[in-house]
């Protein structure tokens, strides 16, 4: 009994080992043919544009922009509307209010992808909507050369595999050696990957702005000297606490009497030594 368990377990080990190399040489013999696939150079041109442009108002342009990029069956992956204040004054209005008038200029960029085949059909809806173009650029990038080398080098990694996995009992480090050709492949699948997607969508900087504008508001006055009394009313309590003032120094006074009446004592003193003084010396 033990016998045929033990031919059973060396059965299934053996099974177990051909399914394991067959399924990974298959996915070997996959990976071959995918690459096998794009080893002649094909044109792989990255298009980036970027405009900067005057329009009426900012907000108004940035919703058709959105509807524009979806029209076309792009996507926006950036957007940003600010407004910059150039300069701020305010002048009295009433008793308790001031008209806080402030230039500002608003602008907004917008960053989107869009199909590349479309580019040209969006940029000019894109100037249409300018009041004046200040500023657009088209770039183009060739990763023809970067793809059919990626592509070729993965080629040369797969059989690198497969050369491994022939001799990988005469080898100990085959299995860490297939793992780093393996990680390198597929960094450069990712690479073409992204390039393929570059190519497929073009991405557009927009950058816009409006004409400086001027905003009226009546705000609170925060000019405490403002909220004063009136002269007169500070001309009588001024008076009132001069009076107060003068009826507090008397009461000080009160309080000193015995250094006022030795102070007048020694004044008299004084000058009855200073007379008698003078006599004698005549």
């Amino acid at each position: 009994m033990k016998k045929y368990l033990f031919f059973a377990v060396i059965t299934i080990a053996i099974w177990s080992c051909n399914r394991s190399n067959k399924m990974e040489s298959a996915d070997t013999t996959e990976a071959l043919k995918e690459s096998s696939a794009d080893t002649v150079a094909s044109d792989k041109i990255i298009k980036t544009a970027d405009m900067r442009f005057r329009v009426k108002d900012v907000q108004t342009v940035k919703e058709k922009l959105s509807n524009s990029v979806k029209e076309e069956g792009g996507m926006i992956v950036e957007f940003t509307v600010q407004s910059n204040i150039m300069r701020t004054e305010k002048a009295k209005y009433s008793a308790d209010s001031l008209l806080e008038l402030t230039s500002y200029r608003k602008e907004g960029q917008v960053v989107a992808k869009v199909p590349s085949d479309k580019l040209d059909d969006f940029t000019n809806k894109v100037v249409k909507m300018a009041v004046f173009v200040d500023q657009q650029s088209l770039k183009l990038d060739d990763q023809s050369m970067n793809y059919l080398s990626n592509a070729l080098k993965n080629r040369n990694r797969v059989e690198a595999v497969q050369q491994l996995n022939k001799h990988a009992n005469k080898k100990s480090n085959n299995v860490e050696t297939a793992l780093e050709i393996k990680d390198d492949y597929v960094d450069k699948k990712i690479q073409n990957q992204t390039i393929d997607s570059r190519v497929k969508y073009s991405t557009i900087t927009l950058n816009f702005y409006q004409d400086n504008t001027v905003q009226r508001l009546v705000v609170g006055n925060d000019d405490l000297y403002d909220y004063r009394p009136a002269f007169m009313n500070r001309f009588w309590l001024g008076i009132q606490n001069g009076w107060l003032i003068f009826k507090e120094f008397i009461l000080i006074l009160t309080n000193l009497w015995v250094l006022i009446l030795l102070a007048g004592a020694g004044y008299f003193v004084f000058r009855h030594y200073r007379r008698k003084k003078k006599l004698m010396s005549a």
